[in-house]
């Protein structure tokens, strides 16, 4: 018996690959299927079956794809209502695969159809769980998201959770190991931790959410306080991962047209298509495409996309360093946006040798805006997560998370000029372009964001004026 987990930064999502003795199963796999068909033909096994944990909201699953090119059904737990075919299995119904069984423990609570995958190995002994989005390492599965498609509160989907924790989970053997499908960076929780792989005992005594002493009432208080709006996107995908998807093979075809600079102009206008540029947030300072927006392939891409871009269906013309092609229209595909026009051939390079018409970044270094600023009369937004502005920020600035920026844009005054910085100049960049692409020219972005001006001697404090912070 082999375990691997299939570990995907960008998304902070883990699919698991499992093999005993000449068949396979696979759990929660990405949208991209050939690495796990090489790997399948690798390893010289048949997959007899692939597992869901619930219908994920903050990705689109491979499934569909995998199951057309293998034959191996798709398996979710009860209440699970596809429109393709899938086995929606009972509450403790078990699989086997090799020498071992997956049996099924239905979890609601996350969603109604969430399950957990209880591994029993070739011993008979229970192993380790699959836990989806119900037990996290150091958190659960935030209650809010499936409350339209169950009819039921947040406070009554967490105490759904509360008990299917407390009777499937927590009365398994302290050293089950737990397999979660998340890490931190998920919007999926609200605490989760770095670490990937844990026990239940380590869950027992770390996790909050698993206090022995716990009552339902307090796991609902402190499991739905502080919950972020989700993002925009994640009904969409839910519907995909329900109802089905154009094969990858497909939308990747799409991505890889490639279009002179006249073409794209072209394409552009007759489309309007959202021109999306995933280069660095620096090299996009120094030129880009007028109206494009720029969200880095080296960073949390495709969670930005979801969240700012949020439509679907929304047609989109890439823009990217030349031989990233490929790993963009994954990544855009990870979370559903398919409806892909082509992009610039020879990328951001090719379009300025045209001659075409090009924009630029008012950005500026740390060093230079600790000479430029005066605090109390300079107007400076700060764009990271409020938890990060509450921790440390630059005196008398403004909280205004980039997740809200289609709420906070419109406060704008297009004649008051502002600073701008996240942490890094990832972010910050991705708001610049956004309120150039809307017409606002008057503000001033940092370079290396907050990083960088907390190295200088600009006046710094963690107390939180009130007034301040976004509402």
């Amino acid at each position: 018996m082999q375990i691997e987990q299939i570990y995907t930064g960008c998304l902070a999502q883990g699919a698991y690959y499992i093999t005993s003795n000449g068949e396979a199963a696979i759990i929660d796999p990405l949208r991209e299927t050939q690495p796990y068909l090489d790997r399948l033909e690798r390893d010289g096994v048949k997959l007899k079956y692939i597992f869901e944990t619930h219908f994920h909201a903050d990705f689109v699953s491979g499934h569909v794809d995998l199951s057309r090119q293998t034959g191996a059904p798709i398996v979710y737990g009860p209440n699970a209502t596809c429109e393709f075919d899938c086995i929606s299995a009972k509450d403790g119904q078990e699989f086997t695969i090799g020498n071992i069984k997956i049996k099924v423990l239905h979890t609601p609570g996350h969603t109604m159809e969430s399950s957990t995958f209880l591994l029993i190995d070739e011993n008979g002994k229970d192993h380790a769980i699959f836990s989806g989005d119900t037990l996290f390492i150091g958190d659960v599965g935030r209650p809010d998201l499936a409350q339209k498609a169950a009819h039921m509160t947040q406070e009554q989907l967490a105490a759904t959770l509360f008990h299917s924790l407390r009777t499937k989970i927590m009365t398994l053997a302290d050293d089950v190991i737990v397999y979660p499908a998340h890490g931190a960076g998920s919007a999926c929780g609200k605490n989760m931790s770095k670490e990937t792989v844990s026990t239940i005992g380590d869950q027992k005594a770390t996790n909050y959410a698993l206090r022995a002493n716990m009552t339902e009432a307090e796991f609902v208080q402190e499991v739905t306080e502080g919950l972020l709006p989700p993002p925009a996107y994640f009904g969409m995908n839910v519907a995909m991962n329900k109802k089905g998807y154009d094969s990858f093979e497909n939308v990747l075809d799409l991505g890889m047209r490639a279009l002179s600079p006249s073409e794209f102009e072209v394409a552009a206008e007759e489309t309007g298509a959202l021109l999306l540029d995933t280069r660095k947030n620096g090299e996009f300072a120094k030129g880009f495409i007028p109206q494009s927006v720029n969200i880095g392939i080296d960073g949390d891409f495709a969670p930005w996309v979801g969240a700012l871009i949020a439509d679907v269906q929304q047609p989109i013309l890439i823009i990217c360093e030349p031989g990233q092609e490929e790993e963009t229209v994954t990544r855009l595909s990870r979370v559903g946006f398919d409806n892909l026009i082509g992009h610039l051939a020879g990328g951001f390079d090719a379009w300025a040798k045209a001659g075409k018409e090009i924009d630029t970044v008012n950005r500026i270094s740390a060093e230079q805006f600790a000479k430029e600023v005066k605090i109390g009369e300079s107007k400076i937004i700060d764009i990271r997560k409020e938890s990060e502005y509450c921790a440390e920020h630059v005196e008398e600035s403004y909280s205004k998370p980039l997740a809200a920026i289609n709420e906070w844009i419109k406060d704008i005054n297009p004649k008051e000029h502002f600073y701008l910085h996240c942490a890094g100049g990832y972010r910050s960049m991705i708001a610049a372009s956004i309120l150039e692409a809307r017409g606002f020219r008057n503000f001033t972005e940092i370079e290396g964001g907050f990083n960088a001006i907390a190295k200088t001697d600009i006046p710094k404090t963690d107390f939180v004026c009130q007034s301040k912070v976004l509402k």
